[in-house]
């Protein structure tokens, strides 16, 4: 089988997106990917047996939804002329769109329309996303045309991907028959990336860590505030944030302005093969994310991460946490609230005990929450579409693990 990934996202940084591709090659599939470019990258390469096509530089800068939207058409066209090009020389079986955006999944028009079956895995619910990124009213027409998008995207695709329960549900009500719709999480890959290799660090510090993209949403604000509000109580405590996006110069002065220079440290966002490492050797995890309509929603995959590297989490009192994940493998504090999310780091921070509770039944609660689980049910999806002439699919593994 012949298949592509296409990705408004840098490859290397994209676990997701990695995993389906490496998956794929792994069993002997041509797998091609056509994604992002960073600076000093080549246009091409290959990784693990999956040809990359880097075919857009971009710098994640963009602070108004003009800027956005044009780099994201602009990844479009030449996604669309790829894939056509491809398609002519020699024919794709499956393409794997990823959004954000929904409409990228009309690049694969010239593919379809010759038999090619494309699945379309919606990584962040656009019109709530969009929302949330540029502070638009749910009410307003912008987010109306975003969902009419949704639903012609949905429906040109032979199935879809939902990144979660809560977000499978919504597309089902709105734009998607359940039949042509499944769920798989961001699973961490633990026989690769998240592996245990055993902590190296022995300095005598308390290392509390983010890692991921700096947006508004994630609430970086928040950690670093409620951070501020007890790092005097905890003199051997560091907070270290790896990450790039909109809000790092907003931290950078936020963190001068409380005077944690010394304390708090925005580090650059590292490649999964190293960035790993650094999770292992952290002793606490913090996800900070906002509880508003996106973030409710939303589910960060750093938790499984953390999880899965043995490091107990802080996590919000969102509804897609309260979903997955309970008291007994993670710390909850009250969403938005500064001092909640103080009182939870230094509860963890001072009390090995729990940490340990934590991290031990977080350890069986990742049995079932690892890609090495669910990686033969994509497999599957995959087969029943190229092999099949219809896009309906029970996907019953995911759906039987539904909390």
């Amino acid at each position: 089988m012949k298949a592509c990934m296409v990705a408004y996202t840098f490859y290397e940084a994209d676990n997701r997106v990695r995993r389906y591709a490496e998956a794929l090659a792994k069993r002997g599939d041509r797998v091609d990917v056509v994604a992002l470019r960073q600076e000093g990258q080549p246009e091409t390469g290959v990784i693990n047996g999956v040809r990359i096509f880097r075919i857009q530089r971009r710098t994640v800068s963009e602070k108004n939804k003009f800027a956005y939207l044009a780099k994201l058409t602009l990844f479009f066209l030449r996604s669309m002329a790829f894939l056509t090009k491809e398609q002519l020389k020699d024919r794709y079986d499956l393409i794997h769109v990823h959004s954000v955006p929904d409409f990228e999944v009309f690049a694969a028009v010239y593919p379809k329309l010759t038999g090619t079956k494309i699945i379309l895995d919606i990584h962040d619910i656009v019109p709530e996303f969009y929302a949330s990124k540029f502070k638009t009213s749910q009410d307003s027409m912008t987010f109306k045309l975003l969902v009419g998008i949704e639903r012609l995207s949905t429906g040109f695709s032979d199935h879809v991907i939902a990144a979660n329960h809560i977000w499978e549900r919504r597309l089902q009500d709105r734009s998607v028959r359940a039949s042509k719709c499944t769920t798989f999480l961001n699973y961490p890959d633990i026989t690769q990336d998240f592996h245990r290799r055993g902590r190296t660090r022995g300095d005598g510090k308390f290392i509390l860590l983010y890692p991921g993209t700096l947006n508004y949403h994630q609430g970086l604000d928040i950690a670093i505030r409620a951070f501020g509000m007890i790092s005097s109580q905890v003199p051997q405590a560091e907070f270290h944030i790896h990450g790039e996006g909109e809000q790092l110069g907003v931290l950078r002065s936020l963190v001068a302005e409380l005077g944690l220079q010394d304390r708090v440290f925005l580090k650059a966002m590292l490649p999964y093969n190293q960035i790993t490492s650094v999770i292992e050797n952290a002793d606490l995890g913090v996800v900070p994310k906002r509880g508003n309509s996106f973030g409710n929603e939303a589910f960060s995959t750093k938790i499984l991460e953390f999880m899965a590297l043995g490091v107990p989490v802080i996590v919000p009192e969102t509804a897609i946490d309260r979903y997955y994940f309970n008291d007994s493998v993670a710390k909850f504090f009250k969403a938005n609230d500064d001092k909640s999310l103080a009182d939870a780091m230094l509860l963890l921070i001072t009390n090995p005990e729990i940490r340990r509770d934590l991290a031990n039944n977080a350890d069986e609660f990742m049995k079932k929450y690892t890609w090495e689980e669910n990686k033969d049910s994509y497999l599957n999806l995959v087969d029943s579409l190229v092999h099949s002439s219809s896009g309906d699919f029970l996907h019953s593994r995911e759906r039987e693990s539904r909390p």
